[in-house]
């Protein structure tokens, strides 16, 4: 199984950017033809494996990419970044000796602090949860969990109070959009199905509105978020939005 995971121009924002917000990401820019990147691949593989899980490497063939080669300004290849929380934080150029690999990679894995934070996340309940904010108050992996019990719970207000807290991600729009329609089933991971009754007609009417009615535009984005990727209406009715703003 490999070490890594290949991303491309498409999956950029779930893979770097979104996985950043939890884990610290090393970003391998490579090409088939580069002798330097065939040298520092398996090194940077090993050292990042040895993490058992806290730093992940993602691997993006330049040739293949032109949008990420010019997000990362690639000038020179093998280009490594580190990632975290969506911002570059540490890079190097050109293959390394497996010691400073290893130092790069050293510096992104949690202290101690850190890891006693991880396992109350992990532990997933609201005590746990708040004692983990009690440790670091604006951890947002922290935050996001929280709120989603919150949603579970229909403290809908308190888990969007808790959100304005920290940067919009992925994960806290998907909650967002939860709270702020009250679709969340029980378990405030999940759409309530009956909460999406008529979703369509919904749409619908706030189409007509989006571009002048801020309320509207937020509705209807908060239901194609609870829709979610995987609904076949959520792409057409996104095309629709784009046409209507511009």
């Amino acid at each position: 199984m490999a070490s890594y995971v290949d991303v491309t121009d498409a999956t950029f924002e779930e893979e770097i950017l979104g996985r950043s917000h939890q884990v610290p990401v090393v970003v391998d820019l490579w090409a088939p033809w580069c002798g330097p990147c065939r040298t520092l691949g398996p090194i940077i593989e090993q050292v990042v494996a040895e993490t058992a899980g806290e730093v992940v490497l993602v691997k993006v063939n330049t040739d293949e990419n032109p949008r990420l080669t010019e997000v990362f300004q690639v000038q020179g290849i093998p280009a490594v970044h580190a990632v975290r929380d969506g911002r570059v934080v540490a890079s190097f150029v050109g293959a390394q000796p497996e010691a400073q690999v290893r130092s790069f990679v050293d510096a992104l894995r949690p202290s101690d602090e850190e890891r006693q934070v991880a396992a109350l996340i992990a532990e997933g309940n609201e005590a746990s949860l708040r004692l983990a904010l009690s440790v670091d108050p604006d951890n947002e992996s922290a935050i996001v969990a929280l709120a989603e019990l919150y949603v579970g719970e229909k403290r809908n207000d308190e888990a969007l109070e808790l959100l304005a807290k920290i940067p919009e991600t992925a994960e806290a729009r998907r909650v967002a959009a939860l709270a702020r329609t009250g679709a969340a089933a029980g378990d405030g991971v999940t759409p309530d199905p009956a909460a999406l009754d008529g979703g369509e007609a919904k749409l619908d009417d706030r189409l007509g509105r989006v571009k002048d009615d801020d309320e509207a535009r937020q509705a209807f984005v908060d239901l194609l978020e609870v829709m979610g990727p995987d609904d076949p209406r959520t792409g057409d009715y996104r095309r629709k939005l784009t046409q209507r703003l511009f």
